[in-house]
C-alpha cells in the first residue's frame, strides 16, 4: 500500500457556531474534528467504533497533544489529514496535520489510543486485531511538533468545581473528552483570549468519569504563558491532566 493511500484528507468550514468571539475556531470544535477523522479513518480501514463494538471492544484516546500556529477563521474552508505512525501491543500513535483553505500546514496533532475490552474496561491485545492488519497502515509522514509530556500539578487549591451533567456524557458513558477541553479552557479569563492565542494544548487522560461526578480543577502557572491543569473526581482520584500554553 502507497504511503499516500495511509493518509485521510477531511475537508471542514468554520461554521459561525464554531468559532468563539473572536471569530476563530475554538479548540473544542477543533478537537472533535480530530476525533471524528480518527473515527472516519479507522472506519475506511475496517476497524473504526461500528465494527469494533459488535466484539464488544471501542477506543478510548489516551493522549492528545494540539500545536497551532494559527486557527481557521468563520466561514474558511479548512483540512484535516490523519495517519497511524505506530502500533504497539496495547496502544496506537495517531497524527494529525491541519490545513489551510490553501493546503498550508496551520498545526498539527498527536494522538495515542487504546482498544478497551466494553465489558472489562481493560487494554485490548490492538495485534489481535484483524489478525493484525492494523499495522499495515503505519505511515512515514512526519509530524514536526513534540509528543505529549509528562504533566505534574503540585498545588492544592482549587480554582474552579463542576459536576458532570447529561450533556457531557458521551456514547461510552462517560465524560466525553472534549468536554474536559472546554471545561478547562473556562478556567481562563474572557481578556486571555482577546489577549493571547492557544499554541499548545495537551491532554492526559488517566481515568473516566461519569454523570454526577464532581470534578476539581487545580492549576499551577509554570511561566507567563505556560499552565499545567489537573482535575479530580469526587476530591479523590485525578481524571485528566493537561497544559496549555499561550502565545501573545
Amino acid at each position: 500500500m502507497g504511503e499516500e493511500n495511509k493518509v485521510g484528507t477531511y475537508n471542514f468550514v468554520a461554521e459561525p457556531f464554531h468559532v468563539d468571539f473572536t471569530g476563530k475556531l475554538t479548540m473544542g470544535v477543533l478537537g472533535n474534528h480530530l476525533l471524528n477523522c480518527a473515527g472516519f479513518h479507522a472506519t475506511e480501514r475496517g476497524f473504526g467504533i461500528a465494527e469494533l463494538n459488535e466484539s464488544h471492544f471501542t477506543w478510548v484516546l489516551s493522549r492528545l497533544a494540539i500545536e497551532m500556529e494559527e486557527f481557521p477563521m468563520q466561514y474558511e474552508k479548512f483540512s484535516v489529514q490523519t495517519w497511524v505512525e505506530n502500533v504497539y501491543r496495547l496502544f496506537t500513535d495517531r497524527n494529525f496535520s491541519i490545513l489551510d483553505k490553501d493546503g498550508k500546514p496551520i498545526g498539527h496533532a498527536r494522538s495515542i489510543w487504546a482498544m478497551i475490552d466494553l465489558k472489562t474496561r481493560k487494554p485490548a491485545d490492538l495485534l489481535t486485531l484483524h489478525g493484525g492488519s492494523i499495522v499495515d497502515y503505519i505511515c512515514q509522514k512526519e509530524c514536526p511538533i513534540e509528543k505529549p509530556g509528562r504533566i505534574k500539578v503540585t498545588s492544592v487549591e482549587p480554582v474552579g468545581e463542576y459536576v458532570a451533567k447529561y450533556s457531557d456524557i458521551d456514547c461510552n458513558g462517560h465524560v466525553n473528552s472534549i468536554k474536559y477541553i472546554e471545561h478547562i479552557l473556562d478556567l481562563f479569563h474572557i481578556d486571555t483570549f482577546r489577549e493571547k492565542m492557544i499554541h499548545r494544548f495537551e491532554m492526559a487522560y488517566v481515568a473516566e468519569s461519569y454523570y454526577g461526578d464532581k470534578l476539581t480543577f487545580y492549576r499551577e502557572q509554570i511561566s507567563d504563558n505556560e499552565f499545567d491543569i489537573e482535575v479530580k473526581k469526587n476530591d479523590s482520584e485525578v481524571v485528566v491532566r493537561s497544559k496549555v500554553i499561550f502565545k501573545n
